[in-house]
């Protein structure tokens, strides 16, 4: 079990518009990033400026990131044998989670549990959600879909960016609220993958879009909704949550966002989605839909100038803190 210190709730009020930054005006590349500042090659930055000594340092898609000393408890990459891409894969989840962590405070859980003594952590990735909490912290393989087995009830059922990933969204839900105990706390934080922008700038005829658009319709062909944020909330109802309230969060991708804030996390965003495009993609596009590699990769490349393109204002949704007290 997991042990952990709650923090407020976030406000349920949706996000404004988000407004575009006039200076950025060159196709991004990303110098260096770190939790609270970012640095861009744009018209306000000349591209020849150095790293900074305080950079976590993002060269192109080349990845570095800090991790804390207990990561050990979560997958020792040293001691498992893994291909290249997956390792990539890794550190690109450990990097949505940091993105996570700014776009929510740094907060972890916004639930308002007090004092909880047992957290489920339902498809934890690499781990470093869990690793991030005080040490009691136990891992098990098994297959969330499959019927839960645990003994005793939790005073948190946590589980988040499972898009994609989940053939039955309501059995899982109802499943939390079964292992939930009274009085306790289901939090789900899952995406909305349809790309969108506010101003127009995301028209049908870019790659990026046919990308997207083609990449959800795989998805859902395979049997994984690759959107089921918007659909949390009734799911929970559904399974007999009560008080359920959520909370909308627009994530940009790049750092053409005014507001330094979503400038920041547009920045890490595009370095998860430019490094996971691969992974997205390869697998859904030649065994679902029958693409030859070649073709894929040649949308790739179109897709990754997209990204970088600060004419083009893409962002997508995060259906954050669908949480409830069940009775």
């Amino acid at each position: 079990s997991l042990y952990y210190t709650m923090a407020e709730p976030a406000p349920t009020t949706n996000e404004p518009t988000i407004e575009a930054d006039p200076e950025v005006n060159r196709p991004f590349a990303i110098l260096a990033i770190t939790q609270h500042r970012v640095l861009t090659a744009s018209s306000s930055l000349p591209p020849t400026t150095p790293t900074p000594p305080w950079a976590m340092t993002y060269i192109m898609r080349k990845l570095s990131i800090a991790r804390p000393p207990c990561a050990k408890k979560g997958i020792d990459r040293s001691r498992v044998k893994l291909q290249g891409w997956m390792c990539a894969e890794l550190d690109r989840l450990d990097l949505t989670h940091q993105k996570l962590k700014i776009l929510l405070d740094e907060k972890l859980l916004l639930c308002p549990v007090q004092n909880p003594g047992r957290v489920l952590d339902v498809g934890t990735g690499t781990g470093i959600w869990a690793i991030e909490v005080p040490p009691n912290v136990k891992f098990e393989v098994d297959d969330c879909e499959e019927p839960w087995t645990f003994r005793e009830k939790f005073d948190v059922v946590h589980a988040r960016y499972l898009a994609a990933a989940i053939a039955d969204w309501p059995k899982l839900v109802s499943q939390a609220f079964q292992f939930t105990k009274p009085g306790g706390y289901s939090e789900f934080q899952d995406y909305d993958l349809v790309y969108y922008s506010e101003d127009g700038t995301l028209t049908n005829d870019l790659p990026i879009q046919k990308w997207i658009t083609t990449l959800l319709e795989a998805s859902r062909d395979f049997g994984r909704n690759p959107c089921p944020g918007p659909l949390l909330a009734q799911h929970m109802r559904d399974a007999g949550f009560q008080n359920v309230q959520e909370r909308k969060y627009k994530i940009p991708i790049g750092p053409w966002a005014k507001d330094k804030h979503l400038k920041t996390i547009g920045a890490w965003n595009l370095v998860q989605i430019e490094d996971g495009l691969e992974a997205f993609t390869l697998r859904l596009f030649t065994q679902i839909l029958g693409w030859k590699s070649e073709e894929v990769q040649v949308l790739l490349a179109n897709v990754r100038k997209d990204l970088r393109n600060p004419k083009i204002h893409a962002q997508f949704d995060l259906y954050d803190l669908q949480y409830a007290p069940s009775q």
